[in-house]
């Protein structure tokens, strides 16, 4: 399987926190290298899940740090570079700059290049704040996207399979949709009634616990929905047919879940989760943006997949580029 990423913040919220340690691997945050910072950012609840080895503290680096740079100064691989300043250029120019929420987020100074911070500073989208650390103060819009391009780079270049993950639409969107040149067919399909959560309110010792005793059931699950992505990216023209052949596996796989979460005693309940998964062969724009195949049911739920064009920020993942959005709604079961 692989790690959560999530982003903006350092502390994830307990549903995204909970929904790693039940279908991942385990849950990673982008933090400030300062360990006085880091001190103050990361809550004891993180310490306590990085002891077990499943939180992951994940830094932005020195190569990462040059991935960001000048757009100028690394032309052979300043891409996010240049998409990230070119998005930060049109946030500043009104009426988008009058748009933007009342400054109250902030970024770590050690978040960020030297080149980034010069350029938030004087496209005046960012004011210097010397309080305890050095940071910068900025509108909430210019944090989540600086903070979601800092995620997709980080789960693009590192040995391990980060997969960003975030609660937040607008940084969703943009981490997704700048404005540039390259287009790709994309798959957006809603996983959330397959992937039930405990209750608000559980702890998340509870939750660990669970993992813990029903390992094989979480993995077969997990396994059958990431068999199901990669083969729905591969095969994009025929997802009638991919789900068709996975059929018995997801159903029985989700059956065997359900049965342990009943068997737990905890409460439940279905969060909504979706998925955007770049298409591997699509460039040639075979599928048309806004076709939508509602597929039958799986596991007793419908399965939506759409497609739409994305513009991704950072250049495209051998492997696969799946990004996640946890909505707000809630059902309970």
């Amino acid at each position: 399987m692989a790690v959560l990423l999530y982003y903006p913040l350092v502390k994830p919220p307990t549903e995204i926190l909970h929904q790693a340690l039940l279908y991942w691997d385990g849950i990673a945050s982008i933090v400030p290298q300062d360990r006085r910072e880091y001190d103050v950012a990361v809550p004891a609840e993180l310490h306590e899940l990085q002891e077990r080895r499943l939180y992951t503290p994940v830094t932005f680096g020195l190569a990462d740090m040059e991935e960001l740079d000048d757009p100028e100064w690394c032309r052979d691989r300043g891409q996010a570079s240049r998409v990230l300043l070119q998005e930060l250029r049109r946030m500043a120019v009104p009426p988008n700059r009058h748009r933007l929420s009342f400054p109250d987020a902030y970024l770590y100074g050690s978040k960020m290049s030297l080149w980034l911070e010069r350029e938030l500073l004087s496209l005046r989208l960012a004011r210097p704040y010397r309080g305890d650390f050095w940071s910068l103060v900025v509108s909430q819009e210019v944090q989540q996207l600086v903070i979601g391009t800092l995620a997709r780079e980080i789960a693009a270049d590192r040995r391990v399979s980060y997969v960003p993950c975030t609660d937040r639409v607008d940084a969703h969107a943009w981490a997704l949709r700048p404005a540039g040149e390259d287009r790709l067919p994309a798959w957006e399909l809603e996983l959330g009634k397959l992937l039930p959560l405990p209750v608000p309110g559980t702890p998340t010792a509870d939750v660990v616990a669970f993992r813990e005793r029903y390992a094989d059931e979480r993995h077969r699950l997990m396994r059958a929905l990431h068999r199901m992505l990669g083969d729905l990216r591969r095969d994009y023209e025929h997802p009638a047919d991919v789900l068709a052949q996975l059929r018995r596996e997801i159903e029985e796989s989700v059956d065997d879940y359900r049965a342990a979460a009943r068997s737990s005693r905890m409460a439940w309940v279905d969060r909504s989760v979706m998925v955007t998964l770049a298409l591997a062969a699509a460039a040639g724009g075979v599928v048309q943006p806004g076709l939508t195949w509602v597929l039958g049911a799986v596991g007793g739920y419908a399965l939506n997949v759409a497609t739409r064009e994305i513009r991704p920020l950072s250049r495209a993942r051998r492997d696969h580029d799946f990004s996640y959005l946890h909505r707000v709604g809630e059902t309970l079961t």
